[in-house]
């Protein structure tokens, strides 16, 4: 028998079906060591994961790498989850990575993604909360270490940015068990005093573990609770944190927070520069518009000859008046006509002519109309009414 031949891609795309129908391999969770790492300018990541024996090549398209909250790196240890399939192309197969987190963070990010699905669920991040950060503030809290990097580039950058700053300092521990209460005081008294106009909560960057003070719970409440508008600058731009989410805005590093707090003194002037004339032209344009239309009206036939128009006019409401008058004395006089009739229609059945003719009525004492030589008694009163007046009689 003839042996039957395939091509390359025939293999390949055989080999992928069976990758596909493997279900253990749809999603599958993999730890191992990154090597290789490139993050490409579309936003994927590609990557080899390795332990002592073996290497897989890793894909994870930017759908899902967007949704890392660490910067991969060669040499980090990360649990992966995804499907394992064959890129037919090439003819290898590979992991297509939906999730990765670093290993050896279980406990802590387990209830870090816990505490976040949490506070999401009820709201706490939820845009419509968010407070607006005020143009120029009078003054800014800052709560955050006394010593250290990150007070002093935010002072640099501030006073860099707009000459007559005016931060107030809160010292917090911004590592450690006591991060959440200090900066937890820090809200408390700023909130009490009601003494600056926004707060940052500042920290530079560090691990996982180190930034873990900063998704507490009771934290997260009191910064949603604060009156006053809430900056998050904690940790780097690729560093997130529970803080970040409900704060009303995140700032990536403590220095960008001085910039989004502080507008630049330069940028403001400009602003101001630009507005004036643009009012200036505005309002030029305006008076000469109104100029050319009052010269428009000065040439036309109005500016020339008004009385001609008035004069015109005034005849015509004349004539008009003239026929609404005689209409309405036609009118009347037809109506007057018709009202005289009824009212004689009216006077011929009045009982006042029955009477001037000759005849009276007979009422008894509770008005009862006397109809009927039985409807009387001998000695009873009566009330005669006439055309000119009553009589009281008595029957005898």
């Amino acid at each position: 028998m003839e042996q039957k031949i395939y091509s390359v891609s025939q293999v390949n795309r055989y080999i992928k079906t069976l990758f596909d129908r493997e279900s253990v391999l749809e999603n599958i969770s993999i730890r191992g060591e990154i090597t290789n790492f490139k993050a490409h300018y579309t936003g994927h990541f590609y990557f080899t994961l390795k332990d002592e024996l073996s290497t897989i090549k890793c894909v994870m398209f930017k759908s899902a790498a967007a949704y890392v909250k660490f910067k991969p790196a060669d040499g980090m240890k990360v649990v992966l989850t995804g499907q394992i399939s064959v890129f037919e192309r090439d003819g290898v197969y590979q992991i297509y990575v939906k999730t990765m987190s670093p290993e050896g963070l279980g406990d802590l990010y387990l209830a870090y993604e816990q505490l976040k699905e949490k506070l999401q669920k009820e709201g706490l991040f939820d845009a419509t909360y968010k407070k607006k950060i005020p143009f120029l503030p009078k003054r800014v809290g800052v709560i955050t270490s006394k010593t250290g990097a990150v007070i002093k580039d935010i002072i640099n950058v501030s006073t860099r940015r707009y000459p007559s700053v005016d931060l107030l300092i809160y010292p917090a521990a911004v590592q450690g068990v006591n991060v959440a209460s200090t900066v937890i005081n820090g809200i408390d008294v700023f909130n009490k005093l009601n003494n600056v106009d926004v707060i940052i909560i500042a920290r530079g960057g560090g691990s996982f573990e180190d930034l873990f003070g900063f998704n507490d719970e009771k934290l997260a409440r009191k910064i949603f609770e604060s009156k006053i508008p809430i900056v998050s600058a904690v940790g780097h731009e690729t560093d997130f944190t529970i803080c970040d989410f409900v704060s009303d805005l995140r700032a990536p590093t403590p220095s960008a927070a001085a910039e989004l707090v502080y507008p630049r003194y330069s940028d403001i002037v400009t602003t101001i520069s630009n507005d004036k004339n643009r009012v200036m032209i505005a309002t030029k344009n305006y008076i000469q518009r109104k100029k050319d239309y009052v010269d428009k009206i000065k040439a036309s036939k109005l500016e020339k000859v008004p009385l001609d128009m008035i004069t015109r006019y005034k005849l015509l409401i004349d004539r008009y008046m003239q026929i609404s008058s005689s209409s309405l004395n036609i009118k009347v006089e037809k109506y007057k006509s018709k009202t005289m009739q009824l009212i004689s229609k009216i006077d011929a059945l009045s009982p006042l002519k029955t009477l001037s003719r000759g005849y009276s009525v007979a009422q008894k004492e509770d008005g009862k109309v006397v109809k009927s030589i039985n409807d009387v008694n001998i000695n009873e009163s009566l009330k005669l009414t006439l055309t000119d007046g009553k009589i009281d009689v008595l029957v005898k």
